[in-house]
């Protein structure tokens, strides 16, 4: 269920996904962020990640001018070349039932309620506006082997350097005034990703119940890890959007949540686990949650209710993130 407020009715190549869905959020509900996380698609002004950044309203009195909001789900804005879909308030059903097919234990469902409208990402943050915004990547170099050019997501970057694009995004769209005072961009909460990944779907995947290789940039039809690994990322907006025009939400690469990893989903209203650190990995660290499957990874991945942490055991840090804004009025 998904109705508007107000209205009726951790390997080597497994982390290689990793990215973000910044959004644009009120300050006075936010922390101060440092960066961008996995890809964005669809990351609001946070992919996903896969593909996004988050859109906040930034405290007393700084209210955003009407006309920024989004009028209806889907509703798209250009911020200095920076594709955004709105996606408005509203009550859903966040995790899977019991009978969807690969669902894991940690997806039991919860009710719940967003009460700001925000805007996401079209798509994963693109290695081009990486580069534009931060300049050269952190670590590891993109390459050919999994996917090199200016519109293919952005990746190997971890939950800190996602952040830390989110606060230079923010200050360079705010110091050039394409971004109105009062809003800026973070990675989004898992309701919030969740959210805007469902677009109002029921289903598995915002496609359905079943992943098809024309929807998705995944390791569909073989459960053979090594040939799935031959794969590699595809350029942002490769494949269909789903009903409010996000793309790259499932598949391609992961996508970073600002939310730590719990064993529960949190359900309830405005949800939001940025300090709450939850459930702790084996080596006594704590995971940030990332969403949207990877191009390496089989279809129960990429489902809509999926959620997985990255514990440093298990491998070098390997991600994208997509930018995804949400604003919150």
């Amino acid at each position: 269920m998904c109705e508007p407020v107000g209205g009726r009715g951790q390997g080597t190549l497994p982390g290689i996904r990793r990215g973000l869905y910044p959004l644009i959020m009120p300050s006075s509900r936010r922390r101060f962020l440092k960066g961008l996380a996995t890809a964005a698609g669809a990351a609001a002004v946070t992919r996903y990640g896969a593909s996004a950044p988050v859109a906040h309203l930034a405290g007393p009195g700084s209210a955003p001018q009407p006309p920024f909001r989004g009028i209806k789900a889907g509703a798209e804005k250009v911020v200095d070349g920076v594709t955004l879909c709105w996606c408005p308030p509203g009550r859903f059903l966040m995790g899977s039932p019991a009978a969807e097919r690969g669902r894991r234990s940690d997806e039991a469902q919860a009710e719940v309620t967003l009460t700001k409208g925000f805007w996401t990402a079209k798509h994963e943050v693109t290695q081009g506006l990486w580069k534009r915004v931060i300049g050269p990547f952190p670590d590891r170099l993109p390459s050919a082997e999994f996917g090199e050019g200016d519109e293919f997501p952005a990746y190997w970057i971890n939950f800190d350097e996602a952040e830390r694009f989110c606060s230079a995004l923010t200050r360079r769209l705010h110091m050039s005034g394409a971004l109105p005072p009062g809003w800026d961009f973070r990675l989004p909460t898992e309701a919030q990703w969740e959210y805007a990944c469902r677009a109002g779907t029921t289903s598995a995947t915002s496609f359905g119940d079943a992943l098809g290789a024309a929807q998705a940039n995944f390791g569909g039809g073989t459960n053979d890890r090594s040939v799935r690994a031959r794969g590699r990322s595809r350029e942002v907006g490769s494949y269909p959007a789903n009903p409010w025009g996000i793309q790259d939400m499932h598949g391609n690469v992961w996508e970073w949540c600002r939310d730590y990893y719990h064993a529960q989903l949190p359900g309830g209203t405005d949800p939001d686990f940025y300090e709450s650190k939850g459930v702790p990995n084996r080596d006594g660290t704590y995971s940030r949650v990332r969403r949207g499957g990877a191009w390496i990874e089989e279809e129960w991945a990429c489902r809509s209710a999926c959620r997985l942490r990255y514990e440093r055991t298990g491998g070098p840090t390997t991600l994208v993130f997509a930018l995804s804004p949400s604003s919150f009025e």
